[in-house]
């Protein structure tokens, strides 16, 4: 999650990407690290088969620097992109309208 093109990041871990997306974009948690920041857009994420290889993913992610982290993201979304919208299309659900 992030609240512009090469902004603050916040990266985490879920089992419901689609409904934890929609907390963080409604600041459903007032003072979470995503609402103080206003990190409202998805620019990037991974689909994992098992919970303990996402959570392990997470991990690694976390540490790495934050060139390596802006590189993956424009390497799956040069423009930065919130792919929220087309995350809901994909998985049958309306998008958002603004």
């Amino acid at each position: 999650m992030t609240n512009k093109k090469n902004g603050t990041l916040y990266i985490g871990s879920t089992s419901d990407l689609i409904g934890r997306v929609f907390e963080h974009k409604n600041k459903i948690i007032p003072r979470s690290f995503t609402a103080r920041y206003n990190l409202d857009k998805l620019v990037y994420f991974e689909w994992h088969n098992k919970l303990e290889n996402m959570v392990i993913r997470e991990r690694q992610l976390k540490e790495w620097n934050r060139a390596w982290k802006i590189q993956i993201i424009e390497e799956m979304n040069p423009e930065w992109c919130d792919l929220y919208n087309q995350l809901l299309i994909d998985n049958g659900y309306q998008p958002i309208k603004k």
